[in-house]
């Protein structure tokens, strides 16, 4: 298979942006990988959601708000920046007028050095910076803290770590440093930790 995305089309200086991909590119890529996803084909975009989310539920009799220090606690212990917060429940309400839907906020942290060196490797890699953490109410009002899964230790499984080059393996060690940072802050919060 062909990959669309070649060497010579890549950023190789630090914050040097790799080429723009066209949406017809990227639709052949994406069709040319289906085969090799099968077990994806019998999944729905819910199960999707799921296996790309770490998440944890919070210990009974925790409010909402006792999560939220918490969080907060541990995240200024282990270095991470609260750089911003989304209350996506208000503008739910404010907006939509939606006042039966469940209490959702999202925080935004960053590792600023880890941050800088993954901007420096891939800058495209912006979109998924900051971290986010969401503190979120299900439909019962338990409390659930999730984020993304950052774990890329699935990359060593990978014959040729998919190119990654020897800048690239200090990347994996930031990216390995930030999810134990993260999920030491979701336990915290989940467990009312101060």
């Amino acid at each position: 298979m062909v990959w669309p995305i070649t060497p010579g089309s890549r950023g190789v200086g630090p914050y040097e942006m790799s080429r723009i991909i066209a949406p017809e590119e990227k639709m052949k890529m994406m069709k040319q990988m289906i085969p090799m996803m099968n077990m994806a084909t019998r999944m729905d975009v819910k199960d999707v959601m799921n296996i790309m989310t770490t998440k944890y539920k919070a210990k009974a009799g925790l409010s909402f708000d006792e999560v939220v220090e918490s969080m907060k606690l541990r995240a200024n212990m282990d270095n991470l920046k609260l750089v911003g917060h989304s209350p996506m429940w208000k503008d739910i309400q404010a907006v939509l007028g939606d006042t039966s839907a469940p209490r959702v906020e999202v925080f935004h942290f960053c590792d600023i050095a880890a941050g800088r060196e993954v901007l420096k490797y891939a800058p495209e890699a912006v979109v998924f910076l900051p971290c986010r953490i969401a503190v979120m109410e299900d439909g019962e009002k338990n409390v659930w803290i999730l984020t993304l899964d950052w774990d890329v230790s699935w990359l060593d499984s990978i014959s040729g770590r998919m190119g990654l080059d020897k800048q690239a393996d200090a990347l994996v060690k930031y990216a390995a440093q930030i999810r134990s940072e993260i999920d030491d802050v979701m336990k915290a919060a989940a467990n009312g930790d101060l």
